[in-house]
């Protein structure tokens, strides 16, 4: 039985490695990519052309953002058995997966957050673009 268990942590250690490089590449991407792309859509422009064409960007950007998010999420999935491990080595490792949930939680949250923000963004500009519409041809037909 020792040994079964002994064979079973091993085992764990080998699968946390393999998950851990997938955390590295993802972790690399957040911090690298991620983070300064969710900077910069922090200022949108002030016309309507321009805030489509960024939304439009931030599509693309989004489709690949939410991939490393969907990556990091599956592996953490991977990894809920090390809760059901109590040998003395596993403490660092659930250490290891706390930081990098965080990190992917966090920046899954920043990444929603952008997403909603802009899009909200967009429906504003375009209700006000109507509304500036509208109130040239109402003047249009007193002037008339």
């Amino acid at each position: 039985m020792l040994s079964n268990k002994r064979i079973q942590e091993l085992e764990l250690v080998m699968e946390f490695e393999k998950v851990e490089e997938c955390f590295k590449e993802v972790s690399s991407w957040i911090e690298n990519v991620g983070r300064k792309w969710l900077k910069e859509t922090v200022n949108l422009d002030d016309s309507l052309e321009m805030l489509l064409q960024a939304q439009k960007q931030f599509k693309e950007f989004d489709l690949v953002a939410s991939e490393y998010c969907k990556r990091g999420q599956e592996a953490l999935k991977k990894m809920n058995q090390w809760e059901d491990f109590s040998f003395v080595d596993a403490h660092s490792y659930r250490v290891k997966l706390q930081t990098y949930g965080d990190q992917l939680e966090e920046f899954c949250t920043q990444l929603d957050e952008t997403r909603h923000r802009v899009c909200e963004t967009v429906r504003l500009y375009e209700f006000f673009d109507k509304v500036r519409q509208g109130i040239c041809c109402t003047e249009e037909g007193v002037k008339s």
